[in-house]
Order: C-alpha cells, then structure tokens, then sequence
C-alpha cells in the first residue's frame, strides 16, 4: 500500500505541474493584475491544491520510509514529467533526455532493491 501512496504522491505532483503549465499558457503576464489573474486562475489553484494532497501524502510516507529510500523513488516525477510533456504539450524530448530518464529508472530500481 505505500508503495501505491508513493507513485499516488508522484502523479500528484506531475498533475499539479501540468495544470499550472496550461493555466500559464493561457494567460500572460505583463502587468500586477495580469499576475494576480494567474495565481486565482482555477488551473493553477487546482494545481496548488493537488501539491497540497501531495504534500499530506508525503509526511505520512515520511514516517514510513527512510528518506534516502523515499526521496530518490519521487525522481520518477521527472520521468512521468517529460512524458506529459509529449503527450500533452507535443515537446520534442532528445535523444539525450531519454538516455538521461533511463539512468533515472535504473537508479531507482536500483534504490529499490
């Protein structure tokens, strides 16, 4: 079951990054109000509120876990991370970001063990 929480608390977090990258992107920022806009956007307060779950979830992992363990596992976010960022925002990812999410796999899989 805290192995679900950890990848729950991951997916969280990439989904709370998503939504601010979309409600940024139809929004610009050029003045105070254009900024005040942004942050009370219903994207990014859904996005603040989805860390704020994250968070919770993180705390009690926490007590669970040995943080040497527990803080290399969530580098998967940046794995699940560049696959938002093909399949929802289109981003060309290189040949050597890929290489670069691979290590991250193998690294925890290696933590893993």
């Amino acid at each position: 079951m805290n192995y679900i929480l950890i990848l729950v608390n991951i997916l969280l977090l990439v989904m709370g990054q998503t939504l601010w990258k979309i409600g940024i992107e139809k929004m610009s920022l050029n003045s105070i109000s254009s900024i005040l806009s942004v942050i009370f956007s219903p994207l990014i307060i859904l996005g603040i509120a989805l860390y704020g779950l994250a968070t919770v979830i993180w705390i009690y992992l926490l007590s669970k876990f040995p943080l040497s363990v527990l803080y290399p596992l969530q580098s998967l976010a940046y794995v699940f991370g560049m696959v938002v960022a093909l399949l929802i925002f289109h981003e060309h990812i290189s040949a050597t970001r890929w290489i670069g999410v691979a290590v991250i796999i193998f690294g925890v899989y290696l933590i893993s063990k």
